[in-house]
């Protein structure tokens, strides 16, 4: 059970930064693709109830410089980032 709990807590710590390129907004918030530095292509999932507030949400423009830190997964074709603190926004 340790294992288990160590793994979702170290999920959070993942960061990406880079530039948005498209927004696609939903029913609770917006999901932003972001493509990184490293010429990778995240979809960040942001929302109000995953950053704690609607004081920490902030709507990204295309173009943006985005820093974000959440969890992180992938699936066969896509990475995905559930948003969970805004870092920083350029």
């Amino acid at each position: 059970m340790t294992f288990v709990i160590s793994c979702a807590c170290m999920k959070d710590k993942n960061a990406i930064s880079g530039k948005v390129i498209s927004i696609e907004n939903g029913k609770d918030g917006y999901t932003a693709k972001i493509n990184t530095d490293k010429n990778e292509v995240y979809f960040a999932t942001i929302s109000i109830v995953n950053l704690g507030g609607p004081e920490k949400f902030k709507r990204f423009k295309e173009g943006d410089e985005v820093s974000l830190k959440g969890e992180i997964w992938k699936t066969d074709t896509e990475k995905h980032i559930k948003v969970k603190e805004i870092v920083s926004v350029k």
